[in-house]
């Protein structure tokens, strides 16, 4: 197994980037901002007065994905990957963000990041899911940097397994004690508010 990559090139990248309004500072997930986003740093705690501020500001309604946009969106990026020559090593589109473990070769990070966003909008709109003239992304994004094999081995099951049950069957789902059939996950009553 290979522990370290001697030419500074990582293995691959582990990009998380969300929908606007659906995760603001100040709510109870915490978070970090500009001055508190270095490894370690502690996370923004819930402050109730922040979270309110952020919704006070915000340009419009928070993003929730469909089943059918998060169809174009993992479409989209699956299509980047393949015409940029990117390993494409894990994804899951959710409700309210996308994971992508990827490798890029020598290209930053943050390349990827953009073009995700860039084509998955621009399939939605080419197939009429997405029809705001907003982005429905959040400015930038999580890069993290994946340098050994255990590292990107870690990123693929969290991205692949650790998201919760699978979405496609709740999009018509209207509550009731139990999930659909075929789908995995606690039971719950319709009443909760759905996991970030």
């Amino acid at each position: 197994m290979r522990t370290w990559d001697d030419n500074q090139i990582p293995l691959a990248f582990l990009i998380t980037f969300r929908t606007y309004g659906t995760w603001l500072h100040g709510d109870e997930l915490t978070s970090t901002d500009r001055f508190m986003n270095k490894f370690g740093s502690p996370r923004i705690p819930e402050r109730p007065a922040r979270e309110s501020y952020n919704k006070s500001i915000m340009k419009g309604e928070p993003v929730r994905l469909n089943a059918k946009q998060r169809n174009d969106i993992e479409k989209a990026i699956r299509e980047v990957c393949e015409h940029r020559n990117w390993g494409l090593k894990a994804i899951n589109v959710r409700t309210n963000h996308v994971h992508v473990v990827v490798s890029t070769g020598d290209r930053k990070p943050e390349k990827a990041l953009n073009a995700f966003k860039a084509y998955a909008t621009r399939r939605m709109k080419l197939n009429e899911t997405w029809a705001s003239e907003r982005s429905p992304w959040v400015d930038k994004g999580s890069l993290r940097w994946l340098w050994y094999e255990k590292s990107v081995f870690y990123a693929c099951d969290y991205v692949d397994n650790g998201q919760g049950a699978d979405l496609t069957e709740f999009d018509n789902w209207r509550g009731g004690k139990n999930p659909p059939a075929n789908s995995e996950g606690p039971e719950c009553d319709g009443t909760e508010e759905p996991t970030r």
